[in-house]
């Protein structure tokens, strides 16, 4: 299935009901604890209080449900995203996506630091990608680099704070979490 037969496709199914597209397949997601349902919420309303403070108002932080397409194959949908530029506000994809963010669950650890890492850094406009491990208490900051192919990580914990440049935001790992 192509990226636009998987759209046509979701727009039949039940409301409770969300995919993501993977190499042509969907794949339904998992239900979320309610860890993870309180960690999402929270990286949103950081980044959108950290868009404010850096005075942004060309960029916007939304929570899952918006689509970033990684190419005609393969569409993600990450628990949060930070979109930069216009948008259709009825549209379900995120055509500037500069941030792209994961909670780790159970059940997705190892696909969040493998496979959606290649397919997030494939998009051009994707500058960082979080990986938020509550258990842990511990984030993952993945940021392309200027060399060619290159990404940089770092692993912060709760007293740290995230340059998130571009869009030009800092934000407390803290308040990511929640806290």
């Amino acid at each position: 299935m192509t990226a636009d037969e998987f759209f046509a496709w979701c727009e039949g199914l039940p409301d409770k009901q969300r995919y993501e597209l993977v190499e042509g397949e969907p794949v339904r997601r998992q239900s979320e604890r309610i860890r993870h349902a309180e960690t999402k919420f929270a990286a949103v309303v950081a980044l959108k209080a950290g868009l404010r403070a850096a005075g942004r108002l060309d960029c916007h932080a939304f929570i899952d449900g918006v689509s970033v397409r990684i190419d005609d194959q393969t569409v993600r949908e990450p628990d949060a995203l930070i979109h930069c530029g216009p948008y259709d506000p009825d549209d379900v994809v995120a055509t500037n996506p500069v941030v792209v963010v994961e909670v780790v669950s159970p059940s997705t650890v190892e696909t969040d630091a493998t496979r959606k890492l290649l397919d997030y850094f494939v998009v051009p406009s994707i500058c960082h990608y979080l990986v938020l491990v509550p258990e842990r208490d511990r984030l993952v900051h993945y940021r392309r680099s200027p060399v060619e192919g290159e990404i940089l990580t770092r692993i912060l914990g709760r007293e740290a704070t995230v340059d998130l440049s571009p869009p030009g935001i800092a934000v407390s790992v803290e308040a990511l979490f929640g806290a």
